[in-house]
């Protein structure tokens, strides 16, 4: 069994982050970060924090990014992907492999764009969903906080 800690963040890919970003923070009145660059993605994303969990909004820089092949598929954008946490990933990892659930890329958990361990799951192995399994931050703060680490909020 894989020991889940918490939920991280949904993921929602959008074809505009700026769009996006206002939408959150003037109409739901959310707090959103500054935007975060991952060039090796090809992807432009801020967190919407929502106290104990997030959403991470994403947009592609370029036209071969994973991004901008889902935004062919739903032009509109639309929910990408679920993030939980866990204390360990690579022994979450090698649990998954046990319980015969099939690991994206490598088969192995990778550096996230925050430094953090992180693995995704076979959306077929997981009800259709693609998950993202990410290794939290111990720390004495919120939960939020341990979630968003490096994540400067507006």
């Amino acid at each position: 069994m894989i020991a889940i800690d918490a939920l991280s963040h949904v993921g929602i890919v959008v074809p505009d982050l700026e769009t996006a970003s206002t939408l959150f923070a003037q109409r739901f009145g959310c707090r959103v970060s500054a935007p975060i660059d991952v060039p090796e993605q090809g992807l432009r994303m801020v967190y919407v924090n929502l106290g104990a969990a997030a959403i991470e909004l994403m947009a592609p820089t370029r036209a071969d990014s994973p991004i901008a092949k889902f935004l062919e598929r739903n032009p509109a954008g639309g929910l990408h992907h679920i993030a939980f946490t866990v204390d360990n990933a690579y022994s979450a990892a090698a649990e998954a492999a046990r319980e015969g659930l099939r690991i994206l890329g490598a088969g192995e958990p990778r550096p996230g764009h925050h430094g953090r361990p992180i693995f995704f799951l076979n959306p077929r192995d997981v009800l259709g969903t693609l998950v993202e399994v990410e290794e939290h931050v111990p720390t004495k703060n919120s939960d939020a906080a341990r979630n968003l680490s490096g994540v400067d909020l507006k």
